[in-house]
């Protein structure tokens, strides 16, 4: 079993240089240095030297090599090496601003001593330093672990461009058409862990469900949607309104399990999705971020939608979600 990976130090790289110039294969230096051969080609790639004037100096050399890794690592480093920059970017991160911004900023204050990109702040925010100081909580949208930067999927791939909630059909937009519903997730606190609470809100009707999950995934995520909404009438779950959640990348589960259309808000506006978010902010009553949702019994939360759905609403002319929603199945059985 090969050792945790650590930097190459200045006497691997000294062997490294003298083993390439006796003509023994990478393969054979990985195994003499315990190291994965990835690791040795990666270093002879990257720190191999260059000269245009003098081409008979070009090859490996460890000081030369050891001098070029420690001023990348250095470049890495800027929010740790540098205490006011650091503190000015924490700053920045509780005012609620995007990391994009932040580096933004910087390129444009005149007094401004560093500049930055928006992909270093990344990096010190899930580092084991910002992770320590809790600093992925501040984030617009927040991970729990960042994939690569160059392994991340587009979003508009997942999310293309016909689901946008700009097509969605005019009788949809303006709540005259029953069976259409809004979808969120309330998520809590780390101590919780991945488990969460799905709320769905009917837009015409207001009536809301609610589902425990004990995880994030989407795909079970889709499959539970499906078992609960399935029984209703087609009529009665024509589509669901979502963000951009990684929660919701499983969407097309939804039309080929039962028929059921998914949209999707721009990215960063939730308000887009307002039944819901208001739920969610009602819900927040009984449900505070330090619920122990694990411990919610399905018998709770029935009693939970019961209440929600026997509230009168104004927008109902005062009737409740419960007799509203009643009213539009009792319709659509009619002849």
């Amino acid at each position: 079993m090969r050792r945790p990976f650590t930097n190459l130090t200045l006497d691997e790289r000294r062997v490294i240089a003298r083993l390439l110039q006796a003509k023994v294969p990478k393969t054979k230096i990985a195994a003499m240095l315990d190291r994965d051969r990835s690791t040795i080609t990666r270093e002879v790639k990257h720190n191999w030297w260059h000269d245009k004037d003098v081409p008979q100096a070009d090859g490996y050399w460890h000081v030369t090599a050891q001098s070029q890794a420690d001023r990348r690592r250095s470049r890495r480093r800027k929010l740790e090496r540098l205490p006011d920059l650091r503190a000015e970017v924490i700053r920045c991160l509780q005012e609620g601003w995007s990391p994009e911004q932040i580096a933004g900023r910087l390129r444009i204050e005149p007094g401004a001593p560093h500049r930055l990109c928006h992909e270093t702040i990344y990096q010190y925010v899930y580092s084991a330093e910002g992770q320590s100081a809790q600093l992925a909580r501040l984030l617009p949208e927040r991970r729990r672990k960042r994939k690569p930067r160059y392994a991340r999927t587009p979003r508009n791939r997942v999310f293309p461009v016909e689901t946008s909630i700009h097509n969605r059909p005019p009788e949809l937009n303006d709540r005259s058409q029953f069976g259409n519903w809004e979808g969120d997730l309330m998520i809590f606190e780390r101590a919780q862990g991945d488990a969460n609470v799905a709320t769905l809100v009917e837009r015409k009707t207001r009536y809301t469900v609610l589902l425990r999950n004990n995880d994030r995934k989407s795909k079970p995520l889709m499959n539970r949607l499906i078992h609960e909404m399935s029984p209703l009438p087609a009529e009665a779950r024509r589509s669901i309104t979502f963000d951009r959640g990684l929660e919701f990348v499983a969407w097309r589960e939804l039309e080929t399990g039962m028929g059921t259309r998914a949209w999707f808000c721009d990215p960063q506006a939730p308000w887009q999705k307002g039944s819901v978010e208001n739920m969610n902010r009602r819900l927040r009553r009984y449900l505070p971020r330090d619920t122990a949702v694990l411990q919610l019994t399905p018998r709770s939360m029935r009693m939970m939608c019961q209440r929600l759905n026997a509230t009168p609403r104004k927008c109902l002319g005062y009737r409740t979600p419960t007799e509203a929603f009643r009213d539009e199945l009792i319709r659509l059985e009619a002849p």
